[in-house]
């Protein structure tokens, strides 16, 4: 018997994706997705908010190459704190096919962080997002940020639009590469031209450093499956202004989803949607990901 019983309300991930009908170019990359355990094998943390079900490295493989990408970006998922070790052995077991976010603590040593980078990892994330972690204040994580730009790693930012604000002034401060998670969680019902997603354009506008994913449709919107239909404006938006510092991934297995599970194959098809010309699609898929996980060979 497993020893983690995932939450009475969590919602598996599909088992049956449809078969996309937009064929990925080659080399694209899932530049968002996560393992989770199993936890037998890789225990869930002790501190975590939510306890999920496993989701394991074999699971994402056999996805990836179904919905045709050729790599993965592997980000460490909460429910695992700072304790990185399924996302390594994903890394290790991926024939190079996979890099990874970690998330660590500010007493880490530089050794540790010279294992993670051997074994694929290129960036920490910071997670300000308070129902699911309690975030570590800004000034522990500056010393963070410095040491992990000797890597030439970039650090990845998650947190919901409200709280923007309170933390735009850090944000900006970074001085390495910063990847802002699912567009900094746009409230979708609002308009695009609103206070809350100007200031995140002005946060890109003005920080040619930070980039962010146009990821989670089936997170954001609010008017839900098939079409997702109020998330594509804000997309949109931001793969036309900022076409080079945009990424784009499945989030599998979806941790945290309480109203439906989406069909994986259904979100590829939303890419023509956001990145409507070839061109587009490339740098969203291959060029960007490829620039920022795979400098110095592919």
């Amino acid at each position: 018997m497993t020893k983690f019983q995932k939450d009475a309300n969590w919602l598996d991930f599909h088992s049956n994706p449809s078969k996309p009908a937009f064929t990925p170019p080659p080399g694209a990359v899932d530049a968002h997705c996560h393992v989770f355990g199993p936890g037998d094998d890789f225990p869930y943390s002790p501190t975590r908010k939510y306890t999920p079900c496993d989701g394991p490295k074999e699971t994402l493989f056999e996805l990836r190459d179904y919905l045709g990408f050729e790599r993965n970006v592997i980000v460490q998922a909460s429910c695992h704190g700072t304790d990185n070790s399924a996302l390594i052995d994903a890394l290790i077991h991926s024939d190079g096919k996979a890099r990874g976010v970690a998330v660590v603590s500010p007493d880490i040593s530089d050794a540790e962080l010279a294992d993670m980078h051997s074994a694929g990892v290129r960036g920490v994330r910071f997670n300000f997002v308070k129902r699911l972690v309690n975030p570590v204040p800004p000034e522990e994580l500056k010393s963070v940020a410095k040491r992990i730009a000797k890597l030439g790693w970039h650090i990845v930012i998650y947190f919901e639009a409200p709280d923007l604000p309170e933390y735009y002034d850090f944000f900006a401060s970074l001085n390495t590469i910063v990847v802002v998670d699912h567009m900094g969680r746009p409230d979708c019902s609002k308009p695009i031209n609103g206070e809350e997603f100007e200031l995140f354009l002005k946060l890109l506008r003005e920080n040619n450093n930070i980039w962010t994913k146009v990821t989670c449709p089936e997170r954001l919107s609010l008017r839900g499956p098939p079409d997702y239909v109020d998330f594509i404006p804000f997309a949109t938006r931001l793969v036309e202004l900022f076409p080079s510092r945009v990424l784009w991934g499945t989030d599998w297995p979806h941790p945290n989803m309480k109203s439906h599970m989406p069909d994986d194959g259904h979100l590829v098809d939303m890419i023509p949607l956001v990145a409507p010309t070839a061109e587009l699609q490339r740098k969203l898929l291959v060029d960007n990901p490829l620039r920022l996980y795979w400098a110095g060979g592919i």
